[in-house]
């Protein structure tokens, strides 16, 4: 494994935990602040429209730069958000500086997942994005548990403090570790804003777009009330259910890894099963949810299933718009927290009704199924653009155009 990856790792890693530790640091936060813990819990969305909004944004304007710099400036970006977060000195700053802070988490990925499959020969590209989200996946194991005690013990400012130190950690190894691009003398310049606009162009592009916003959405679905699953139907005490959360990260990194190896062979039939696992898992999580044991293996599952997409999605999405991949590959980042979104929402409309508290799984196996139906649509869209010549490009750029390999 190129060292290089392990690089993009670190920089994933802090991404993930300061994403998903506010969930862990509420209560404190709001003590704090003295606000409530709804009106605290609009900090994860402020975060979660950073990344919407950001995702897109700064891979358009960034894209005339060299990709190795680029991650850099998004790291830099990223230790800004969270020193400010960790100084914020009321509710409405706190919130200003949480949207700052998922401004580059979009643009890192997808600008990241580029420079991860130039860094390995083509039949490894999506274990190579993998292997960078893995970094996101263990932040769930560790960073998020680790982060929420620090909070508990010194205080949510010290958990903030914590993530620029991981911040400055990933800037060190993407400067010392990841190359420089090099460009052959015939290569085509960079493309530009024009260029990745181009791109999107794709009608196969929007649907691997929309296969992400819904095939997710079954897993935000479930996910979002995990919580309640755990304790008012599996038998739970509150206190267990962070130890039970964990086993979802190790799913998730089991999935993460298996997918990125799958996809190497089939990306489309790779996203093809992982869906059809998905939707397996949530119709018999009301079933699995009756015994705590059954819970534990439910979440485990939700976790192994839903995280095997991450990596195919990603790399057909890049693939398909492959003369300009970074917009497009930061777009399906936006995609994904679109997904999270609407996944609660429709999960919560399940919950109002009076369905029962397991009713947003079965809820989001429907979603699973109709992500099946538009990852179908996308296949044939992109096989009627190769044959009509209407695609942007059939490969990403050749080795001899991209940074050279770490060995």
């Amino acid at each position: 494994m190129p060292l290089a990856l392990l690089a993009l790792a670190v920089g994933a890693f802090g991404i993930g935990t300061t994403e998903f530790v506010m969930m862990g640091l509420l209560p404190q936060v709001a003590a704090d602040l003295g606000v409530s813990i709804p009106s605290a819990g609009h900090l994860i969305s402020a975060y979660a429209l950073g990344v919407v909004v950001g995702a897109p944004l700064l891979a358009a304007v960034t894209a005339r730069m060299e990709r190795r710099r680029v991650l850099l400036w998004l790291m830099g970006l990223f230790i800004l958000g969270n020193g400010l977060s960790a100084l914020a000195p009321d509710h409405t700053w706190l919130l200003g500086a949480r949207f700052l802070s998922g401004l580059p988490h979009g643009a890192f990925f997808g600008v990241g997942s580029v420079v991860a499959t130039t860094l390995v020969a083509p039949e490894k590209r999506a274990r190579s994005v993998a292997t960078m989200l893995t970094g996101l996946t263990v932040a769930n194991i560790v960073g998020v548990p680790v982060g929420t005690l620090l909070g508990q013990q010194l205080g949510w400012r010290a958990t903030f403090g914590a993530v620029c130190l991981i911040g400055a950690a990933a800037v060190a190894a993407l400067f010392f570790l990841v190359p420089q691009e090099k460009r052959a003398e015939n290569a085509a310049p960079p493309v530009g804003l024009r260029g990745e606009l181009a791109a999107l162009r794709s009608v196969s592009v929007w649907l691997v777009l929309g296969t992400t916003i819904v095939g997710s959405g079954a897993l935000f679905s479930a996910f979002s009330y995990i919580t309640p699953m755990l304790t008012d139907a599996a038998g739970y005490a509150e206190a267990s259910v962070t130890l039970v959360l964990s086993l979802f990260g190790v799913g998730a990194t089991i999935g993460n890894l298996l997918g990125g190896r799958l996809a190497d062979r089939s990306p489309s039939g790779t996203v093809f099963a992982g869906l059809g696992a998905v939707t397996v898992t949530l119709l018999f999580f009301p079933l699995l949810m009756d015994t705590r044991a059954g819970g534990a293996v439910a979440v485990l599952l939700l976790g192994v299933t839903a995280f095997t997409l991450g990596a195919p999605l990603q790399l057909m999405v890049m693939t398909r718009a492959a003369s300009a991949p970074s917009l497009a590959s930061s777009a399906n980042q936006a995609a994904f927290n679109l997904a999270n979104a609407g996944g609660a929402w429709i999960g919560g409309l399940a919950l109002s009704a009076g369905l029962g508290v397991t009713s947003p799984a079965p809820v989001g196996s429907v979603l699973a199924v109709l992500g099946i139906g538009v990852a179908a649509l996308s296949l044939l869209a992109d096989r009627r653009e190769r044959r009509t010549g209407r695609v942007v490009a059939t490969h990403l750029p050749a080795p001899e155009s991209t940074p050279a390999r770490a060995e």
